[in-house]
This record gives structure tokens, sequence and C-alpha cells, in this order.
């Protein structure tokens, strides 16, 4: 049996993990906090999920700063489709006292595996603009540029509306699954609108503090977030997102899809199995 004192380092170990994770992917560290308090440390799902939100916000806070500062993160793009993730959001936190655990914790699964499916396959080159890919508007004033080895890079943004569709399904998952869904916004983002995969990943970072602080207003209401437990997963996010936001931008886009990739996919596999077997 563990002591508090024990206990707490624990997590506060895995959180560290998860943070430099969530920074280093754009997963926003809470597809990891979930499965690591509910299968490693027998956490209920609902207070794992509130403690999850916490600790977004914390991995938001601790990365969002870093990128703006390289130039990497969008802020344009993170503060337009905030709009639609913010009440997305606050649609998912009111559907979690209509859904079963068993059944958040096999959607929580699918998502996490269709995502690290279309993570890791490689992205094909753009195809010439058309109406579909058109770059946005210029009152949007969407495209922008970030650093690379040779110098600022210029991007354009593509399929506004289908990326901000995205984004409030993205915004449901993370009030449903208590998560940032990052590994859906960077999907949206890299895949749909077509924005530089560093951009989309640092831009997630950016954006999914907005989006968990609108879902966990509703789980604090509900008593689902416990301050002893959600206090050492903040704690040890803080400097795992920090430490990830000094590997990513040394780190080559490739490599970051397969890490990507096989996070999320381990995390659905082992979801899905304790969810189907009872023991979330």
């Amino acid at each position: 049996m563990l002591t508090i004192p024990e206990f707490t380092a624990l997590v506060w170990l895995g959180a560290a993990l998860a943070g430099f994770l969530g920074s280093l992917t754009g997963l926003g560290g809470g597809v990891v906090i979930v499965p690591l308090l509910t299968l490693a440390f027998g956490a209920d799902l609902h207070y794992a999920m509130g403690a999850s939100l916490v600790s977004v916000i914390a991995t938001s806070s601790g990365a969002a700063a870093a990128y703006v500062k390289e130039g990497y993160s969008n802020i344009r793009v993170g503060m337009f489709l905030e709009i639609a993730t913010t009440f997305g959001a606050l649609f998912g936190a009111f559907l979690v006292a209509k859904v079963s655990t068993r059944a958040i914790g096999v959607v929580f699964g699918l998502v996490l595996l269709v995502s690290a499916y279309l993570a890791s396959r490689p992205r094909k080159p753009s195809p010439a603009p058309d109406g579909s890919t058109a770059p946005a508007k210029s009152s949007l004033r969407l495209n922008s540029s970030f650093p690379t080895p040779q110098g600022l890079r210029s991007y354009d943004v593509r399929r506004v509306p289908l990326g901000f569709s995205l984004m409030f399904v993205a915004g449901t998952l993370s009030g449903l699954l208590g998560i940032g869904s990052g590994a859906f916004k960077v999907l949206a983002m890299d895949r749909a609108m077509r924005i530089p995969f560093k951009v989309s990943t640092t831009t997630s970072n950016f954006m999914i503090g907005v989006t968990a602080a609108a879902s966990a207003g509703v789980y604090l209401r509900r008593g689902y977030i416990d301050p002893g437990l959600a206090m050492p997963v903040m704690l040890g996010v803080l400097p795992g997102s920090l430490l990830g936001t000094r590997v990513l931008v040394k780190t080559h886009t490739d490599r970051l899809r397969v890490l990507f990739g096989l996070v999320v996919a381990a995390l659905a596999v082992e979801m899905i199995f304790n969810a189907y077997t009872g023991k979330l």
C-alpha cells in the first residue's frame, strides 16, 4: 500500500512524462494522464478526467508562451478556431452525465486509434489550389510564416469552414473525454487546413488551455475535480511541457509523426480493452 507522499510522487512523475509528450506532440497530456490515473492508480474515470483537464490547462500555459515567442504558433488561427472548440467543450461536458463510463472509455480509445492511424501516414503534397482548397480570405488574415533552418517559410491556410467544423467536434471530445483533444486539433489543422505540422502542433498547444478551461468549469461544478489528485498532476505537467518545447524545435517532423502515432495507438488499445472488460 502506497503512502500519500509516495502516491503523490508517482503521480507527479507520470504527469511530468505526460506533459513532455503533450507539448512535444500537441496531445495536451490528457491522453496520457487519463489512462495513467485510471489504470495505474485506480482513480475513478470522472476524477481522472477532471485532473486531466487541469493538466491540459497547465500544459498549454507552460508550452504556449514558448512557442509564441519562437514564432511557431499562429495566434490568429488559434483564436479564431477557439470559438468553435469552446462551444464544443461546453456541449461535451454536458454529455458526460448522460453517457456511461464504459461508453466513454470505448469512445476515448476509438478516437485515439483513428487519430494515431491518420497521424502516422505521411501527408501527400498539397494539390493545386481550387475552389475547395483555396487559401483563407484575406479579411481573416490567417496566412502566416514560421521559422526554419533555411529562414522563414510562408504557408496558406485552406478550407477554413471545414477546419472550423472539425474544431467543434474536437471541443466536444475535449469536454466528453476530459482531454485537450490536441490530437484531433493537430490532425484537423494538418490534414484539412494544410497548416505545416509544427505550426499545427504549437497552435494546438496554444488552443487547448482555453478549450479545457471551458469544460473544466462544468467538471468543477459537478465535483469531479479533486485538489489532492489534480495538484500533483498540474505540478508535474508544467516542467514536462517546458522540456517538450525545447525538444520540439530541434526534432524532425517525421519523427514527431511516428512518436505521435505510437503513443496514441498504445493508449487507444489499452483504453478500449479496459473499457470492454469493465475495468474502468
